[in-house]
């Protein structure tokens, strides 16, 4: 494999960790590569993303490596958050939202082994969007956030509690577990 290849293999690994970053030692043992050859792709890398014609850079904080913006494009970002957004969810963000709905407090990882697929962006979708937030830690190893549903949430499906969900079907179908899940992901595709 070339270096161009190997550059590209990590930068791809870095754009999936995401706010998480990757080790040296991670990218050591998914590319199988010694150390120093880790290291010089990962300087190539930086060096490549210092041209001005490049939005993100590099950055290595503590032992990880995470992909950012460059803090000269600052003013641009705050105005694409002041501009209007798109307002459609996604299937994993709806999915992740009935979750949370009907088994609130919920951790990550408790969402992901319902789910069977990693959710941290859907989460921090719905997150920015007010319609879930942290409402404490779990008791437990590593303190994980808690999930649950907002105000926003309720006053969006025109509920004034939690207790006015519909309730889960017990013998559930898998036919009609997708009808269902296709009707809601038409009707709530676009938030207002």
């Amino acid at each position: 494999m070339d270096i161009n290849e190997l550059k590209a293999i990590i930068e791809g690994i870095l754009f999936v960790s995401g706010d998480e970053g990757v080790t040296v030692k991670q990218l050591c043992d998914i590319l199988d590569l010694p150390e120093e050859s880790v290291i010089h792709l990962l300087d190539e890398l930086t060096y490549d993303y210092e041209h001005p014609v490049r939005g993100i850079r590099l950055l290595k904080s503590k032992d990880f490596y995470h992909l950012t913006t460059k803090p000269e494009h600052s003013l641009y970002f705050e105005k694409m958050l002041e501009s209007p957004q798109s307002t459609r969810l996604s299937q994993a963000a709806l999915e992740i939202l009935a979750i949370i709905a009907y088994k609130q407090p919920i951790t990550r990882v408790e969402i992901e082994e319902i789910r069977g697929v990693s959710s941290q962006r859907p989460l921090q979708t719905l997150v920015a969007r007010s319609l879930i937030e942290e409402v404490g830690r779990k008791d437990t190893v590593g303190r994980p956030i808690l999930f649950g549903t907002t105000k926003d949430f309720l006053t969006f499906f025109g509920l004034t509690s939690l207790d006015e969900l519909p309730p889960l079907q017990e013998d559930f179908q898998p036919e009609q577990i997708q009808a269902d899940a296709d009707l809601y992901y038409e009707r709530f595709q676009d938030i207002e």
